[in-house]
């Protein structure tokens, strides 16, 4: 993770929150780049959307029409994460410290329930036309769906290197390949209505779409809330952290440790250390805040973090709610 700016810990004054993170951070902000890869995917898949629906009205494909209506769940996602992208870049300020960081976990989260809806509904559908199989043009349904497929595999390769970067990028590559999987689920159901007369083929691949869709859209989602409700990060261990700290010179104890994600590779901790009293009196402080920050840093690729040294005497002065 990069290095950032750290706050100080004043040695000259009493014991008091120390090391706090900074109200005008900057680090970690997307890229321009996958910006403008969200915007160019948002045109490709509403170019793809209009196709089908034409697709599905000169063919009477059920197939293409259902795939239409996924293109235009995923058309309103991308949409959505071409917002976040852009509010996310907007600098903090004195009410917003973090600027609008986690609008992308919020359209990630969104996202995710959007595909999940759409999974479920694939699902059923598939059952559906497996008990009653609709009738079709076969030929103008394989030339529609070799378009959609071509058109999302461009949507995939212009989001497939940035992927990883964040929870929006990570939710629109999922979007774009569910896509590309609902295309050839078309393209394969009506060449094998056309080869050998199958009807039931469309249902049976429409049921593997919704099976591959569901179990990393649910990841997603159960991933975003997480961070929606501050939970550990899940490569952060703190009983380690507690371990690593304690093992510090002149640290006597630990306690009110929690650690939380702001947004995607911002992960963010607050920490109480008891010192040695002699640590407040011999300018040992500056020296020992170095010390943690390090640590947590080279251990824990955690690089904001605010610490609150204390002496023993002071937990008798502790609200109750702090442990």
């Amino acid at each position: 993770m990069p290095g950032h700016d750290h706050p100080h810990d004043n040695p000259h004054g009493p014991p008091d929150d120390s090391s706090r993170g900074p109200a005008h951070g900057h680090a970690h902000l997307p890229a321009d780049s996958t910006r403008r890869r969200l915007v160019a995917v948002l045109a490709v898949s509403s170019t793809i959307l209009v196709v089908e629906v034409v697709g599905a009205l000169l063919s009477g494909s059920l197939a293409l029409l259902a795939d239409a209506g996924h293109v235009l769940t995923d058309v309103a996602g991308l949409g959505l994460a071409v917002a976040a992208a852009t509010l996310a870049r907007r600098p903090a300020t004195d009410r917003r410290t973090w600027g609008l960081r986690r609008a992308e976990v919020l359209a990630a989260a969104a996202q995710a329930a959007v595909l999940l809806t759409v999974g479920t509904f694939v699902l059923v559908e598939a059952l559906q036309r497996l008990v009653d199989p609709p009738a079709v043009e076969a030929p103008l349904m394989v030339a529609f769906g070799v378009v959609g497929l071509v058109g999302n595999l461009v949507g995939v390769g212009l989001l497939a290197g940035r992927r990883g970067e964040n929870l929006n990028t990570r939710a629109a590559f999922l979007e774009v390949a569910n896509d590309a999987l609902g295309s050839v689920a078309v393209v394969v159901a009506g060449l094998a209505v056309l080869v050998a007369g199958w009807d039931r083929a469309d249902g049976v691949a429409s049921l593997v779409i919704g099976a591959l869709i569901l179990p990393r859209t649910w990841s997603l989602l159960r991933e975003s809330v997480d961070v929606l409700l501050e939970a550990t990060p899940k490569d952060v261990d703190l009983a380690e952290v507690r371990t690593h700290l304690l093992e510090v010179p002149r640290v006597l104890a630990v306690h009110d440790l929690h650690a939380s994600t702001v947004a995607t590779g911002l992960p963010v901790l607050t920490v109480h250390v008891v010192v040695d009293d002699a640590c407040f009196h011999d300018g040992h402080v500056p020296r020992l805040l170095d010390e943690l920050q390090s640590c947590l840093a080279g251990h824990f690729d955690v690089d904001h973090s605010t610490f609150q040294f204390e002496s023993a005497a002071h937990a008798e002065h502790e609200h109750a709610a702090h442990h």
